[in-house]
C-alpha cells in the first residue's frame, strides 16, 4: 500500500488555506449568530484565496513572512 506523503512543518502554502477556512468558519457563525454582514468578511477571504492561487500572493502572506513561517520546503517524493 502506498504511503501518502508526509508534511515536514508549517509553510505559508499551508497556513494560508488554514486560516482562510478558520475565517470562514468564524465569519459563517457569525453570520447565523449575528447579523448576514459578517458574510463581507467571507467574501473577503474568498478573494484572497483567488488572488493567492493566481500570483501566489495575499495579504496573510505579509504577515507570515515577518512572523518567520518559511515560504516553502523541498517537495515530498514518493520512495519506491
Amino acid at each position: 500500500m502506498p504511503q501518502l506523503p508526509r508534511h515536514h512543518g508549517w509553510t505559508i502554502a499551508r497556513v494560508v488555506p488554514l486560516l482562510a477556512g478558520l475565517f470562514v468558519l468564524i465569519s459563517t457563525a457569525l453570520a447565523a449568530a449575528v447579523s448576514p454582514w459578517w458574510l463581507i468578511l467571507t467574501g473577503f477571504v474568498g478573494a484572497n484565496l483567488l488572488l493567492y492561487s493566481a500570483v501566489g500572493w495575499c495579504p496573510a502572506t505579509l504577515l507570515l513572512q515577518r512572523f518567520g513561517v518559511p515560504a516553502a520546503t523541498r517537495c515530498a517524493t514518493p520512495r519506491t
